[in-house]
């Protein structure tokens, strides 16, 4: 028990610690992860003579430094999670959740409800945990340590050797996109979302199945779609982004990062544009800009619930299981919250009342009285 304590409590550490690949061709049989040779990535000096950036903060510093930056060793890997990248079509739906070394009892929690691999309606959802690493010393021992168990037990984790933090979500991405172009490149839709949402997963490949075009093949980006937004300033905001960083005033349209819907095939584009754009801290931000690259679109669905359920009634339960019975996903929601509404929703005995909801829509429609 005080292992799990600690894993709640620890400090969170800020500093860098980078580490570059070197360009190398491997044999398509070598895992990269176990043969390439890396080299610590160095410092960009040159930006500190960027306008007024010693009156940066220290984070905003670091980033800068180090944003080109873009490959890592891997820790853990699973090559062959898809069955190989000419079996990887066999995946109708994988399942990628951004989940930090400490966050286990989130990760136990999903695989026992929406994230769990199984055969639904005759196409198969597949799971992965993408993660860097926490601390230094011992303390980022015992966590790796705890990944390297729970891999040997799930076979679910990919993680890379650098340091897990809100502005490193967006090498997160990058990084997984990467292994997914050389492992997985067939996938025909990905549900990419943070280990603190709740995904009807059900619904979601029901939905999914009734697309007209549902081989994966050709764009789709659905979520929560966020426009007219741009950066903020505000240094004492966590999404604080300085010009420094961004110089426009505005942002492309993006989904909210909380959790998104996408084909393979836009993925693979997302990747390659992401080679002609610098690295924003913002994930979802920095997608929409690779998006917008491309000439493409994010598309709203009002069955994903970044911000909550609105409950017809002040008297409603918030976790009233009919609420929830119709959705694709909502955010967020805690570990015990989550194993709950998984349950209810699937209970036999549950009396839906007059909810309904539309799943190949844009809208969610509540017929509660």
């Amino acid at each position: 028990m005080s292992f799990l304590v600690f894993l709640h409590t620890h400090k969170r550490k800020n500093k860098l610690k980078l580490l570059c690949k070197k360009s190398e061709k491997l044999p398509p049989q070598i895992t990269p992860a176990h043969h390439i040779s890396w080299s610590r990535c160095q410092q960009n000096m040159s930006v500190a003579n960027v306008k007024n950036f010693s009156t940066l903060p220290d984070h905003i510093k670091d980033f800068l430094y180090y944003r080109h930056c873009r490959h890592f060793p891997m820790l853990l890997d699973i090559p062959d999670k898809c069955g190989g990248a000419e079996g990887s079509s066999d995946v109708f739906l994988l399942l990628v959740i951004k989940s930090a070394p400490v966050n286990y009892d989130r990760r136990e929690v999903l695989r026992k409800t929406w994230a769990k691999e199984r055969l639904q309606n005759g196409v198969w959802i597949r799971r992965l945990f993408i993660s860097g690493t926490t601390g230094v010393g011992f303390e980022k021992k015992r966590l790796n340590t705890l990944l390297k168990i729970e891999q040997r037990e799930n076979n679910d984790i990919l993680q890379w050797d650098f340091n897990d933090s809100f502005f490193n979500l967006t090498l997160k991405q990058i990084l997984f996109l990467e292994w997914m172009e050389r492992n997985c490149p067939h996938a025909r839709f990905l549900l990419n979302g943070d280990d603190d949402v709740f995904v009807n997963t059900d619904n979601m490949v029901e939905y999914l199945l009734q697309l007209k075009d549902n081989d994966g093949r050709k764009h789709r980006f659905t979520g929560w779609v966020i426009r007219y937004v741009g950066p903020i300033r505000e240094k004492w905001s966590k999404y604080y982004v300085p010009v420094q960083v961004y110089e426009s005033e505005s942002y492309p349209p993006y989904c909210s990062g909380g959790g998104y819907i996408l084909s393979g095939y836009t993925a693979l584009v997302i990747y390659n544009m992401s080679h002609s754009i610098a690295v924003l801290p913002i994930d979802d931000v920095y997608l929409g800009m690779c998006l917008a690259k491309a000439g493409l679109s994010p598309e709203r669905h009002g069955a994903v619930r970044i911000n909550g359920l609105r409950v017809p009634s002040t008297t409603a339960d918030d976790y009233d299981p009919c609420y929830y019975r119709g959705t694709l996903l909502v955010h967020r929601f805690l570990s015990a919250k989550m194993y709950y509404m998984w349950n209810k929703i699937h209970d036999p005995n549950l009396k839906l009342g007059k909810i309904h909801y539309t799943l190949n829509t844009v809208t969610v429609q509540s017929r509660v009285r």
